[in-house]
Protein backbone atom coordinates (compact mmCIF):
# COMPACT_ATOMS: atom_id res chain seq x y z
CA UNK A 1 0.00 0.00 0.00
CA UNK A 2 1.02 3.46 -0.48
CA UNK A 3 1.75 5.82 2.34
CA UNK A 4 -0.84 8.24 3.22
CA UNK A 5 -0.80 11.18 4.70
CA UNK A 6 -3.79 13.31 6.58
CA UNK A 7 -4.82 16.39 7.62
CA UNK A 8 -7.67 17.22 10.68
CA UNK A 9 -9.23 20.25 11.87
CA UNK A 10 -11.78 21.16 14.10
CA UNK A 11 -14.87 23.15 12.67
CA UNK A 12 -18.06 24.27 13.67
CA UNK A 13 -21.37 22.88 12.33
CA UNK A 14 -24.60 25.78 12.19
CA UNK A 15 -27.56 23.77 13.70
CA UNK A 16 -30.96 24.79 14.87
CA UNK A 17 -29.63 24.51 18.61
CA UNK A 18 -26.11 26.22 18.24
CA UNK A 19 -23.05 24.97 16.45
CA UNK A 20 -22.19 21.30 16.59
CA UNK A 21 -18.24 20.46 17.29
CA UNK A 22 -16.48 18.16 14.48
CA UNK A 23 -13.23 16.78 13.52
CA UNK A 24 -12.69 16.85 9.26
CA UNK A 25 -9.95 14.39 8.67
CA UNK A 26 -9.13 13.43 5.22
CA UNK A 27 -5.87 12.62 2.94
CA UNK A 28 -3.69 15.35 2.06
CA UNK A 29 -3.69 15.83 -1.31
CA UNK A 30 -6.16 16.21 -4.08
CA UNK A 31 -9.88 16.37 -2.31
CA UNK A 32 -10.99 12.70 -2.12
CA UNK A 33 -14.69 13.34 -3.31
CA UNK A 34 -16.55 10.99 -1.29
CA UNK A 35 -17.57 12.56 2.31
CA UNK A 36 -18.26 10.07 5.19
CA UNK A 37 -20.48 11.59 8.46
CA UNK A 38 -19.21 9.52 11.06
CA UNK A 39 -21.10 8.88 14.22
CA UNK A 40 -19.25 8.12 17.53
CA UNK A 41 -19.66 5.84 20.08
CA UNK A 42 -21.23 7.11 23.45
CA UNK A 43 -18.03 8.24 24.66
CA UNK A 44 -17.98 11.52 21.94
CA UNK A 45 -14.23 12.13 19.99
CA UNK A 46 -12.45 9.89 21.59
CA UNK A 47 -8.66 9.34 20.70
CA UNK A 48 -9.74 5.33 20.07
CA UNK A 49 -12.63 6.62 17.52
CA UNK A 50 -10.23 9.28 16.09
CA UNK A 51 -7.78 6.17 15.09
CA UNK A 52 -10.32 4.25 13.35
CA UNK A 53 -11.56 7.16 11.69
CA UNK A 54 -8.03 7.86 10.45
CA UNK A 55 -8.09 4.37 9.39
CA UNK A 56 -10.95 5.28 6.86
CA UNK A 57 -9.96 8.56 5.83
CA UNK A 58 -6.87 6.86 4.34
CA UNK A 59 -8.82 4.98 2.10
CA UNK A 60 -9.96 7.71 0.69
CA UNK A 61 -12.70 9.68 2.26
CA UNK A 62 -13.28 12.83 3.70
CA UNK A 63 -14.39 11.91 7.63
CA UNK A 64 -16.20 14.46 9.51
CA UNK A 65 -17.19 13.31 13.04
CA UNK A 66 -19.48 15.63 14.55
CA UNK A 67 -19.87 15.31 18.31
CA UNK A 68 -23.26 13.00 19.27
CA UNK A 69 -24.45 15.32 22.28
CA UNK A 70 -23.73 18.99 21.22
CA UNK A 71 -26.10 19.72 24.19
CA UNK A 72 -24.81 17.95 27.18
CA UNK A 73 -21.34 17.40 26.50
CA UNK A 74 -20.24 19.83 23.99
CA UNK A 75 -16.59 19.55 23.87
CA UNK A 76 -16.23 16.17 25.76
CA UNK A 77 -14.30 13.24 25.34
CA UNK A 78 -15.44 10.57 28.00
CA UNK A 79 -13.45 8.40 29.68
CA UNK A 80 -14.06 4.79 28.79
CA UNK A 81 -14.70 4.00 32.90
CA UNK A 82 -18.14 3.91 34.94
CA UNK A 83 -18.91 7.50 35.07
CA UNK A 84 -17.34 8.31 31.35
CA UNK A 85 -20.67 5.28 30.42
CA UNK A 86 -22.71 6.72 32.98
CA UNK A 87 -22.54 10.34 31.34
CA UNK A 88 -23.15 9.19 27.87
CA UNK A 89 -26.00 7.27 28.42
CA UNK A 90 -27.36 10.22 30.60
CA UNK A 91 -26.74 12.18 27.70
CA UNK A 92 -28.33 9.80 25.53
CA UNK A 93 -31.58 10.10 27.89
CA UNK A 94 -31.33 13.94 27.51
CA UNK A 95 -31.49 14.03 24.00
CA UNK A 96 -34.80 13.44 22.16
CA UNK A 97 -35.31 11.63 18.34
CA UNK A 98 -36.39 15.35 17.30
CA UNK A 99 -32.95 16.48 18.37
CA UNK A 100 -31.01 14.28 17.18
CA UNK A 101 -32.59 14.26 13.68
CA UNK A 102 -32.16 18.45 13.50
CA UNK A 103 -28.25 17.76 14.42
CA UNK A 104 -28.01 14.68 11.49
CA UNK A 105 -29.69 17.56 9.09
CA UNK A 106 -27.41 19.44 9.78
CA UNK A 107 -24.16 18.14 9.38
CA UNK A 108 -25.61 16.83 6.32
CA UNK A 109 -25.97 20.07 4.91
CA UNK A 110 -22.70 21.06 5.75
CA UNK A 111 -21.25 17.77 3.52
CA UNK A 112 -23.39 19.07 0.85
CA UNK A 113 -22.51 22.31 0.81
CA UNK A 114 -19.13 21.47 0.36
CA UNK A 115 -17.61 21.87 -2.93
CA UNK A 116 -15.47 19.25 -2.93
CA UNK A 117 -17.87 16.24 -2.62
CA UNK A 118 -19.55 14.62 -5.08
CA UNK A 119 -21.22 11.62 -2.57
CA UNK A 120 -21.90 11.53 0.97
CA UNK A 121 -21.77 8.32 3.08
CA UNK A 122 -22.81 7.22 6.36
CA UNK A 123 -20.78 5.22 9.43
CA UNK A 124 -21.85 4.89 12.99
CA UNK A 125 -20.85 2.51 15.98
CA UNK A 126 -22.78 1.56 19.09
CA UNK A 127 -25.47 4.21 19.54
CA UNK A 128 -23.99 6.01 16.65
CA UNK A 129 -24.62 2.71 14.41
CA UNK A 130 -28.45 3.72 15.50
CA UNK A 131 -27.75 7.25 13.93
CA UNK A 132 -26.42 6.19 11.13
CA UNK A 133 -29.88 4.17 10.20
CA UNK A 134 -31.53 7.01 10.97
CA UNK A 135 -29.44 9.26 8.87
CA UNK A 136 -30.40 6.77 5.94
CA UNK A 137 -33.57 8.11 5.53
CA UNK A 138 -32.03 10.79 4.02
CA UNK A 139 -32.13 10.64 0.10
CA UNK A 140 -28.61 12.69 -0.09
CA UNK A 141 -27.38 9.37 1.67
CA UNK A 142 -25.71 6.95 -0.85
CA UNK A 143 -24.49 4.06 1.50
CA UNK A 144 -24.42 3.19 5.54
CA UNK A 145 -22.64 0.97 7.32
CA UNK A 146 -24.05 0.39 10.88
CA UNK A 147 -21.89 -1.52 13.43
CA UNK A 148 -23.03 -3.04 16.18
CA UNK A 149 -26.36 -0.49 15.96
CA UNK A 150 -28.25 -0.53 19.48
CA UNK A 151 -31.44 0.12 19.77
CA UNK A 152 -32.77 -0.40 16.56
CA UNK A 153 -35.07 -3.53 17.68
CA UNK A 154 -36.65 -1.70 20.37
CA UNK A 155 -36.64 2.01 19.52
CA UNK A 156 -34.18 2.49 22.40
CA UNK A 157 -32.36 5.87 21.74
CA UNK A 158 -32.54 8.89 23.48
CA UNK A 159 -35.20 10.14 25.30
CA UNK A 160 -38.47 9.02 23.50
CA UNK A 161 -38.75 5.64 21.24
CA UNK A 162 -37.53 6.23 17.95
CA UNK A 163 -39.13 3.66 16.09
CA UNK A 164 -36.36 3.44 13.79
CA UNK A 165 -36.66 -0.08 12.35
CA UNK A 166 -39.97 0.37 11.45
CA UNK A 167 -39.26 3.47 9.17
CA UNK A 168 -36.74 1.03 6.88
CA UNK A 169 -38.53 1.11 3.97
CA UNK A 170 -37.57 5.40 4.22
CA UNK A 171 -33.93 4.53 3.28
CA UNK A 172 -33.40 4.66 -0.54
CA UNK A 173 -29.37 3.92 -0.60
CA UNK A 174 -26.92 0.77 -0.13
CA UNK A 175 -27.28 -0.69 4.27
CA UNK A 176 -24.81 -2.76 5.17
CA UNK A 177 -25.03 -3.98 9.10
CA UNK A 178 -22.44 -5.65 11.27
CA UNK A 179 -22.62 -7.65 14.35
CA UNK A 180 -20.63 -9.59 16.70
CA UNK A 181 -22.36 -12.95 17.60
CA UNK A 182 -21.63 -12.20 21.68
CA UNK A 183 -23.34 -9.27 21.73
CA UNK A 184 -25.32 -8.81 24.48
CA UNK A 185 -26.96 -5.38 23.62
CA UNK A 186 -27.93 -7.04 19.86
CA UNK A 187 -28.06 -10.81 20.79
CA UNK A 188 -29.40 -13.32 17.86
CA UNK A 189 -33.36 -12.70 18.66
CA UNK A 190 -32.96 -8.71 18.15
CA UNK A 191 -30.64 -9.02 14.91
CA UNK A 192 -33.32 -11.37 13.28
CA UNK A 193 -35.95 -9.02 14.60
CA UNK A 194 -33.63 -6.31 12.60
CA UNK A 195 -33.18 -7.76 9.81
CA UNK A 196 -36.49 -9.58 9.09
CA UNK A 197 -37.55 -5.87 9.19
CA UNK A 198 -34.68 -4.56 6.73
CA UNK A 199 -36.40 -7.44 4.47
CA UNK A 200 -39.54 -6.54 4.85
CA UNK A 201 -39.35 -3.33 4.10
CA UNK A 202 -38.00 -4.59 0.71
CA UNK A 203 -34.48 -3.10 1.13
CA UNK A 204 -32.66 -4.82 -1.74
CA UNK A 205 -29.33 -3.59 -1.35
CA UNK A 206 -28.33 -4.40 2.03
CA UNK A 207 -25.82 -6.74 3.66
CA UNK A 208 -25.17 -8.21 6.85
CA UNK A 209 -22.48 -9.67 8.63
CA UNK A 210 -22.19 -11.34 12.09
CA UNK A 211 -18.78 -11.74 13.13
CA UNK A 212 -17.90 -14.98 15.25
CA UNK A 213 -16.93 -14.40 18.75
CA UNK A 214 -17.43 -10.61 18.32
CA UNK A 215 -18.19 -8.91 21.47
CA UNK A 216 -20.22 -5.21 21.27
CA UNK A 217 -17.46 -2.87 20.68
CA UNK A 218 -14.69 -5.53 19.65
CA UNK A 219 -13.73 -2.40 17.54
CA UNK A 220 -12.76 -0.16 20.34
CA UNK A 221 -9.09 -0.36 20.35
CA UNK A 222 -9.11 0.00 24.59
CA UNK A 223 -9.57 -2.90 26.94
CA UNK A 224 -10.85 -6.36 26.92
CA UNK A 225 -13.19 -6.55 24.45
CA UNK A 226 -11.08 -5.24 21.43
CA UNK A 227 -10.62 -7.71 18.75
CA UNK A 228 -7.87 -6.68 16.00
CA UNK A 229 -8.64 -9.31 13.45
CA UNK A 230 -12.36 -9.02 13.52
CA UNK A 231 -11.69 -4.80 13.47
CA UNK A 232 -9.36 -5.50 10.30
CA UNK A 233 -12.40 -7.91 8.67
CA UNK A 234 -14.85 -5.51 9.40
CA UNK A 235 -13.31 -2.32 8.31
CA UNK A 236 -12.08 -3.88 5.45
CA UNK A 237 -15.90 -4.87 4.47
CA UNK A 238 -17.13 -1.92 5.00
CA UNK A 239 -14.40 0.77 2.92
CA UNK A 240 -15.24 -1.79 0.03
CA UNK A 241 -18.70 -1.70 0.15
CA UNK A 242 -18.93 2.46 0.65
CA UNK A 243 -16.82 2.43 -2.07
CA UNK A 244 -19.45 0.18 -4.18
CA UNK A 245 -16.59 -2.34 -4.87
Amino acid sequence: MCPVKLREQRVEIPAPDGDIQAIVIEPAGPPPRRGVLYYTDIFQLTESTLRTARQLASAGFLVCLPEIYPRALAGVALEFDDAGKQAGLAAAASTTTAQFDADCAAALDYLEQRDDLDEIDVVGFCLGGHLAFRAAFDPRVAATVCFYPTGLHNGALGADDAGSLAQAARIGGRLMTIFGSHDPHVPAEARLEIVTALYAAGLEHLELHVYRGGEHAFMRDVGPRYDPVLTDLSLTEAISFLHAR
